[in-house]
Parts: structure tokens; C-alpha cells; sequence
């Protein structure tokens, strides 16, 4: 068994009035760091078995909105082994407090691990899942000195907000399912337009995974590093990483996935150029680009892009107006839309089929957010919500509370043949828990009907109360 040195060492900070020591492991992630003894706030923290306080570390910082950096280091933990970076994720940011609490939160951290490790000042990044994303996105416009970005599933939240003058460098990584994508491509423009150095990671279950796709950013930002004299060059680590990606392309190229196999070239070609002769894979996008296979999926793909557009458009405006005017009558329509949108998803065709899966989270989204505004209003717009409920169980015919919700809400209104359908509706999708039938909220007088009962003991056996049959 090796030493136990060789997994902790020992490091004196004044983390409060006086100083006291922390024991800190390397190779694994350390859940709970408090930051002091007045601030209850703390922050997870990874440090690579390879650490040593003799040199200088880069850094990221990653942020989600539940209250548990140890999920966010779990996701970054294999890539930051791999390339040598340490990782911290504060505990204490959430999206139900506003941005400056966030960033006075976001501050504390960094300072406290600025002050107890040897942190490489230029090479400092910040990364983002979801929500924690778009908030990792603006905080190199708001804390200086931060290098780079990586954001997963999320746009920046604003681009006219950049400062062309403190350009960082932008990692987006996003699936080729998530309904993001289009506005990531966005992004992607943006930072073009304003010569940002960024790259757009599309991956999909059957090339590249998200895990690879992590390595790859964490490479990225060292490479950039070198490329900058930040650190110094190291072929070996250039020239393995680059015949790895031509590797990858090559599996793409052999896997008809030509149009991953391209954007990779072409992310590939734009990192390694500073560093190293690139002319073989020029060649190589150059030759692929006249292919008749690789031309007829790019057509498909412009195709299947602009439909996505019109069909996101018509889903927006259509679901503004149908919430803003309680459009009922529209219900029908969207159960269309969301049969068309399933036909999608199972084509033959993997760019329709994507399409598919986009456009279904497209409208999760729509719903989601729509829901989230209403509930957040000091005076609850009970049809609009009603409207989004039952919306909810047309796309979502699992989503068991949103028929609960639909028949508390009519029963509050006396409106018993439609808390009466819902529920036959919720029991038909599969609803199990029956006691629970008989709490819902607003059914004091429903729930003792025959009718309710009958529902009941019809879908599972042994209504509460006394069914009398005529």
C-alpha cells in the first residue's frame, strides 16, 4: 500500500482570524470546504493525483444550480485527471437568488481557493451545466482575469454584452439532440464576428460521447495555453493529441458520419494550426467537402434546419397567443403537432430524426418556462395554467401531476365532468397510487360521488366509498 502522503498533503491558510490546516486529498473530490467560520458557504473541490505544490495549476471553476458542486465535479473530474486541472464548485449559487448575490458567492470561492492553492493566474476557466451555464457564460465580462469558458447544453445569455477588448475563449459542447443547438450555433457566429476564440462541440451517443468531448475542451484550453506562450510548448502532448483527433475522423469518416467527421477537421485544424503543420488535414476537408454523400447529407441538413426554424416559430408564437387568451380550442392542434413531432423522432432519416428530438424538447421548454412564469406571479392566472396543465398531459401523458392539478382545478370550479374525464384520462395512462385519488386537493365533494368511485373501482378495484349500482 502506498504511502499515505502520496493522497493528502497538508496546507497552512488563514482561512479565518487564525490559521489552521487542511488535509486535502488528491484523486478525489472533497465535497464540503467551508469557506470560513462567519460565511457558512462551501465548495467542492478536485485536485489531479498528480498534484504538487511546486508549480502552478490552471483551474475551472463549474457551477449548477443545486446546491451540490460534487455533481458538477463528477462530470469534469475524468478530464481534468487526465490534462492536469484542478476543479472547485461552489455549493451556494442557485437560480432562485439574483445574479450579484450569485457573484458575491462566486467571488468568496475563488479568493478562498486563490489563498490556499498555487493557482496559474492566466489560465483560470469557468464551466456550466444548464442553468449554471448561462451564468458561467457572463461571469468573464463581471470577475476579470478569467480565461476561458466551457458551457454545456446553453447559449451565452446575451452576446451584445461582450466586450470585444476582453475576449475569453468559449467552449460550447452541446448534444445533437438538445434543442439548444441552434441557438449554441448562434453563439458560435457571434463569437466570430467578434474574434473570440471558441469551438462548438456536437457530439451524439453513436461518435462522441460527452466524456470525450470534456477531454477534448480541457485539451483545448492547453493547447490555447501554448499557443499563446502562457506555458511552454510540449510536442509530445501536441502531436498525441492531434493524431488521436485524426483518428476520431477517421472512425467518423469509416461510420458515414461525415458531417461530424468535417466540423471536427474543421474545430481541429483552428486549435493545432498555431502549433504545429496542419497542412494533411486541410487536404483532407478539402477532398471530403466534394463528396457526393457528404454534399447530399449537407443539403438534408440546411433542409431539416430551416423546417426546425419555421416549426419553433409557429410552436412560440403559437403558444403566447393560446396561454394569453385561454385558446382551449387549440388543444387539438397541439396533440397534431405533437403526433407530427413523434413521426419525426422514429424517421429513418437521423437528421429528422434529431430534428424530432429537438422540436419535442423545443416545446418542453416552452411549457416549462411558461409554467414557471405563471406560478411565479403574485396573482395566479388560474386559466392560463389550466391551459399549460392540460397541454402538459397531451405531451406528456405520463406527467401525472398535470392531471391531478386539472382535476383539483375544476372540482374547485364545480366543473365535474371535466375533472371526471381527467381523471379517467390520469387512470388510463397508468396511475396506480388510488389512496392518493382521494387527496387530491378542491374534491372534498367530488371524491364521494358515484361517478368518481366508479372510475375507480373500474381501473383499480376497491373504490373507498360504497359504489350502489342501480
Amino acid at each position: 500500500m502506498r504511502n499515505l502522503f502520496f493522497y493528502a498533503f497538508v496546507i497552512t491558510s488563514l482561512l479565518s482570524v487564525n490559521a489552521q490546516k487542511l488535509t486535502l486529498k488528491k484523486g478525489v473530490i472533497i465535497d464540503s470546504i467551508i469557506i470560513n467560520d462567519t460565511i457558512q458557504e462551501s465548495y467542492a473541490l478536485f485536485l489531479p493525483s498528480n498534484f504538487d505544490t511546486t508549480k502552478k495549476w490552471p483551474i475551472v471553476f463549474a457551477f449548477d444550480v443545486n446546491g451540490q458542486g460534487s455533481m458538477s465535479l463528477k462530470k469534469l473530474r475524468q478530464g481534468a485527471e487526465k490534462n492536469g486541472y484542478i476543479l472547485a464548485a461552489t455549493n451556494n449559487v442557485f437560480d432562485s437568488i439574483s445574479l450579484t448575490k450569485n457573484i458575491l458567492v462566486t467571488s468568496r470561492m475563488m479568493n478562498n481557493v486563490f489563498s490556499i492553492l498555487p493557482i496559474h493566474q492566466k489560465r483560470i476557466y469557468v464551466a456550466g451545466f444548464d442553468y449554471g451555464a448561462r451564468y458561467a457564460s457572463i461571469l468573464p465580462i463581471v470577475i476579470k482575469n478569467l480565461n476561458g469558458v466551457i458551457s454545456f447544453e446553453e447559449p451565452i445569455s446575451n452576446s451584445d454584452v461582450l466586450n470585444p477588448n476582453k475576449p475569453f475563449h468559449y467552449i460550447g459542447v452541446s448534444s445533437i439532440e438538445n434543442f439548444n443547438l441552434q441557438e449554441m450555433q448562434l453563439t458560435e457566429k457571434s463569437l466570430n464576428k467578434l474574434r473570440f476564440s471558441n469551438q462548438l462541440y456536437v457530439y451524439d451517443k453513436q461518435s462522441l460521447n460527452v466524456f470525450n468531448i470534456i477531454d477534448k475542451a480541457f485539451e483545448s484550453f492547453t493547447l490555447s495555453a501554448m499557443a499563446k506562450g502562457v506555458i511552454a510548448k510540449d510536442s509530445i502532448f501536441i502531436n498525441e493529441t492531434y493524431n488521436t483527433n485524426l483518428s476520431q475522423i477517421n472512425k467518423l469518416v469509416e461510420k458515414k458520419k461525415l458531417l461530424a467527421a468535417f466540423d471536427l477537421m474543421m474545430i481541429v485544424e483552428e486549435i493545432y494550426r498555431p502549433l504545429k503543420e496542419v497542412e494533411d488535414l486541410k487536404s483532407k476537408y478539402k477532398t471530403l467537402k466534394k463528396e457526393k454523400t457528404y454534399k447530399a447529407l449537407k443539403r438534408t441538413e440546411t433542409n431539416t434546419y430551416f423546417k426546425e426554424v419555421l416549426l419553433r416559430e409557429d410552436f412560440d408564437y403559437a403558444i403566447y397567443e393560446d396561454v394569453l387568451t385561454y385558446n382551449f380550442n387549440n388543444l387539438g392542434w397541439w396533440k397534431y403537432q405533437s403526433e407530427e413531432i413523434e413521426k419525426f423522432i422514429a424517421d429513418n432519416d437521423a437528421q429528422v430524426s434529431n430534428m424530432g428530438k429537438r422540436l419535442s424538447g423545443f416545446v418542453d421548454y416552452l411549457v416549462d418556462s411558461n409554467l414557471k412564469t405563471l406560478n411565479g406571479e403574485e396573482n395566479l392566472d388560474e386559466e392560463g395554467l389550466l391551459f399549460l396543465w392540460m397541454l402538459n398531459t397531451i405531451i406528456h401523458p405520463n406527467d401525472f401531476q398535470a392531471y391531478k392539478n386539472i382535476i383539483s382545478y375544476s372540482a374547485k370550479h364545480e366543473d365535474y365532468d371535466t375533472a371526471l374525464f381527467y381523471l379517467e384520462e390520469l387512470l388510463k395512462a397508468g396511475y396506480k397510487n388510488k389512496e392518493s385519488l382521494y387527496t387530491i386537493e378542491n374534491t372534498a365533494l367530488l371524491k364521494i360521488t358515484p361517478e368518481y368511485n366508479v372510475l375507480i373501482n373500474k381501473y383499480l378495484k376497491g373504490a373507498r366509498y360504497e359504489v350502489i349500482e342501480q
